[in-house]
């Protein structure tokens, strides 16, 4: 039997890359993620994103995958939510730069990783040692 590589661990994974290489480009001038890029983004927003792939990266390492998934999905939920009704509440006042552009991507960030985490049921990657 061929095992599926799209198992929690290997979602979490890639997942915890994307943020950290969001988190670590917004530092660099570009026209996409940046202070005045499409996605206005400033330091504590990067530091959001890498220490999010940070958490993601290590919840294989930890068995917690699938829970890390979905409490990112909820979280992004969340902040999608407040982003549209309350902006200075979902920008913890100011701090954390964002603009409408953000909290479209963080409301499709939240659907597709509420539907990973709770549609599928998610297995672990198991190794086990063969005698």
């Amino acid at each position: 039997m061929i095992e599926s590589r799209w198992n929690a661990d290997f979602i979490a994974t890639i997942l915890g890359v994307v943020f950290v290489a969001v988190g670590l480009l917004g530092f660099v001038p570009n026209p996409l993620v940046y202070d005045g890029g499409y996605f206005h983004v400033n330091a504590a927003h990067n530091f959001v994103h890498i220490i999010t792939g940070a958490l993601l990266l290590l919840s294989p390492y930890f068995g917690v995958p699938v829970l890390m998934i979905r409490t990112v999905a909820i979280l992004y939920a969340a902040i999608a939510i407040l982003g549209f009704i309350a902006p200075n509440v979902a920008e913890f006042g100011g701090l954390v730069a964002m603009n409408r552009a953000d909290h479209w991507l963080h409301a499709v960030l939240a659907v597709v990783l509420l539907a990973i985490g709770f549609t599928k049921p998610m297995e672990r990657s198991v190794t086990t040692a063969h005698m």
